[in-house]
């Protein structure tokens, strides 16, 4: 005991019956002298067995159970405690059940540091999991880091241990402290399901408390449990939260602050979600949150959990979702997280073939392991449900897909079939979607899948992997080179604006221009575009509005949405002062529209995963590096025609068929002067007349400005 190797230190510890009576035994450091205050008034003085604070005594003819307070004294006076080893256990049978069986959905209920009442005492229950360590103790201030003062009980059905500290609240700092299988001491590590953590560089995790949030957010979850969300307008500002905006001194805002700055500047653009960069914490800045070490603690780096939850409900009243990251791919080694959490390779694969990523130098999850797939499906479900999140983007799910990611041959272990596809990683998303959906109706889970893995959309039971939405990475990619080409050159990159239209529909897709394209060394998405200044706001002004019209739900990155010359730096806040220039203006001023707009007219949404809803009208004109389409909505809604020019050559008398005669109100031209164009375009219409063209019974000569794009819908007579 005494030398911290003490296994089962509830054999040892507490009241423990013999014929003689009842013999009480306590560790408590620092005392002299010990006795113990039996509930029905007696006081019972315990022999000091070493004078490390082990003490024993008996109580005569007494029986279990037995209620008492120990009261210890030396030098410095007097305190009293109760001892934990004289209660009972918390978990059960079917928590040990469960967690063996993968299926414990409410585990981050049972595992973690949780506020309790229990046998009539106040106080923390601490629970870990660690089947292969010999010794487990929870140590913080409160026991002086003494790996021997609080060793917990092992429940041997499933190596999850436990202890029950009277007199504990929120707010604690703690960690545990492990022996592995051979005895060897381990380093300090932080609770894989703590609710809360020290902001770094400090590393132990924190009590949260489990008092329940206020939420005011009840039609917000009633209609967003209503809609179907592939048929609504889905326009998402990815947000970092530590470079959004800063303090004048370089501090971070606080989750207050965020949402006090945030929500109304996102309600202003006109948005319909927020997604947030990893806020699970983690220890590197420089990782942007994406290598976690608390998949269920909000980062202190801008409050506690309860700011955190005051975020998500501010933003809901107002009428914005916020989506997640979610990191389930992959982890850091760092000392003090899951990596050999308990002496074994127990969260990771043994085999750094399967369990070691070599593109980021972290440790991948064992999915076929029932007990590590259950933590992580607790993640997930715990952000939705303790925090009412609309939806989770998974990073990195191609990684997870296949065996031989980033590997080369002889550097992964195929499947039991001999290909390249993660079996269990496939199993592991297609359960984690199906208890995310099943549990939280309404909420969305996207896929940030770089590959052609088909039915990554698709649902579960038709053996597809059951997200909501994939990333169009292809779409991104494609898009992105085209606009770097100079306009003279882009009749030979046709294809790249006009391929994602042979696959939008194979998927629910979303067009993401994310944090991934404004780092490392690629510059930002305004210096990528060719040309001057005036053709490099243009272009990205007609970028956007095709991107807006194109099927599809879209996500802009922070910054991009007023031209952010710089490469984004975590480490700083965003250029918001570029802001007052005209142009960057404009650019914003014309997001804001596109996005009033896409909302206002359902043609441009509500079939954006639909064929039906898309229909060429010009595919081919590689020499004018023109493009022009119709999004169609519902029967009876108006449809709505883009144009595109992506030269700064004004085409003027450019002949379009159209499906029907009549007038066509211009509701969008890039090129206007409040966004910073030349003023060029049709005069708020144009008029088609019944002369069949382009495969349509109507046709119209249009007016097409530099480097633009134009909407155009059609009125009714």
């Amino acid at each position: 005991m005494l030398a911290a190797q003490q296994s089962d230190p509830f054999a040892l510890l507490g009241p423990h019956a013999y014929p003689e009576g009842v013999v009480i035994r306590a560790f408590v450091p620092h005392a002299q002298s010990l006795s113990a205050e039996l509930y029905n008034g007696a006081l019972v003085t315990l022999t000091q067995r070493d004078k490390a604070g082990f003490f024993e005594g008996l109580v005569p003819n007494a029986a279990l159970p037995l209620g008492y307070v120990l009261h210890a004294s030396n030098e410095a006076g007097d305190w009293s405690l109760q001892d934990p080893y004289r209660l009972p256990p918390v978990l059960g049978g079917v928590d040990d059940y469960l967690l063996g069986e993968g299926t414990h959905q409410a585990l981050y209920r049972r595992l973690g540091a949780h506020m309790i009442t229990h046998d009539g005492l106040d106080g923390v229950h601490f629970a870990v999991w660690a089947p292969n360590a010999s010794r487990v103790s929870v140590v913080g201030g409160f026991n002086g880091w003494d790996g021997r003062v609080h060793p917990m009980r092992k429940r041997l059905g499933s190596g999850m241990w436990e202890i029950f500290l009277p007199g504990l609240s929120a707010g604690v700092v703690y960690k545990y402290e492990l022996r592995d299988a051979a005895g060897h001491l381990l380093p300090l590590k932080a609770d894989p399901l703590g609710r809360a953590a020290e902001l770094r560089p400090s590393t132990a995790s924190v009590v949260a408390s489990d008092a329940p949030f206020a939420w005011g957010d009840d039609a917000h979850l009633a209609h967003r449990a209503s809609i179907d969300q592939r048929r609504a307008p889905m326009t998402i500002y990815e947000v970092h939260l530590g470079s959004w905006q800063r303090h004048e001194d370089g501090s971070f805002l606080s989750y207050d602050e965020i949402a006090e700055r945030l929500i109304p500047y996102a309600l202003w653009m006109g948005f319909t979600h927020l997604q947030f960069m990893p806020i699970t914490e983690h220890p590197l800045d420089a990782s942007w949150g994406y290598q976690p070490i608390g998949l269920f603690a909000p980062t202190a780096r801008f409050g506690t959990p309860e700011q955190f939850a005051e975020l998500i409900n501010r933003a809901h009243q107002a009428g914005l979702g916020v989506f997640l990251d979610w990191v389930p791919a992959h982890f850091p080694v760092d000392a003090h997280g899951l990596a050999h959490f308990d002496g074994s390779a127990l969260y990771e694969h043994a085999d750094p073939r399967k369990g070691f990523h070599p593109d980021w130098n972290t440790a991948i999850y064992n999915f076929g392991r029932h007990e590590v797939a259950n933590t992580l499906f607790a993640s997930a479900l715990y952000w939705l449900d303790a925090f009412h999140i609309d939806g989770l983007r998974a990073d990195a799910v191609a990684s997870m897909l296949y065996l031989d990611y980033s590997r080369k041959d002889g550097e992964w272990v195929p499947n039991e079939f001999g290909g390249n596809h993660n079996l269990e990683a496939v199993a592991f998303l297609q359960q984690a979607n199906a208890l995310a959906y099943g549990l939280h109706p309404g909420i969305t889970m996207v896929a940030e899948e770089s590959t052609a893995w088909p039915g990554v959309t698709a649902p579960t039971d038709a053996g597809g992997l059951g997200f909501g939405f994939k990333w169009n990475m292809g779409w991104m990619n494609d898009t992105l080179a085209y606009l770097s080409q100079d306009p003279v050159h882009r009749r030979w990159h046709h294809d790249k604006i006009t391929f994602s239209l042979l696959y939008s529909f194979s998927e629910n897709f979303i067009l993401p221009i994310s944090h991934d394209e404004v780092v490392h060394g690629k510059g930002s998405i305004l210096n990528r575009v060719s040309g001057d200044d005036w053709q490099k706001f243009a272009t990205l002004r007609a970028y956007y509005a095709f991107m807006w019209a194109h099927p599809g739900k879209k996500l802009l990155f922070m910054g991009q949405e007023f031209g952010q010359r710089e490469e984004w730096n975590f480490d700083q806040s965003l250029s918001w002062i570029a802001c007052e220039g005209a142009l960057h203006s404009g650019l914003r001023e014309c997001v804001r529209e596109l996005n009033a707009l896409y909302k206002m007219h359902p043609a441009l949404h509500a079939r954006d995963c639909e064929p039906e809803g898309f229909q060429w009208a010009v595919a081919d004109d590689r020499d004018n590096s023109v493009v022009a389409w119709l999004r169609w909505g519902a029967e009876g809604d108006a449809p709505v025609l883009m144009i595109s020019n992506f030269t700064p050559v004004p085409r003027f008398g450019y002949r379009l068929g159209l499906p029907m005669a009549g007038h066509w109100e211009e509701i969008l031209n890039t090129d206007a002067p409040q966004f910073g164009g030349s003023g060029l375009g049709n005069l708020g219409r144009v008029t088609a007349a019944e002369l069949p063209s382009h495969g349509f019974p109507a046709s119209a000569d249009l007016c097409l400005p530099p480097l633009a794009t134009l909407y155009f819908r059609h009125q009714k007579p």
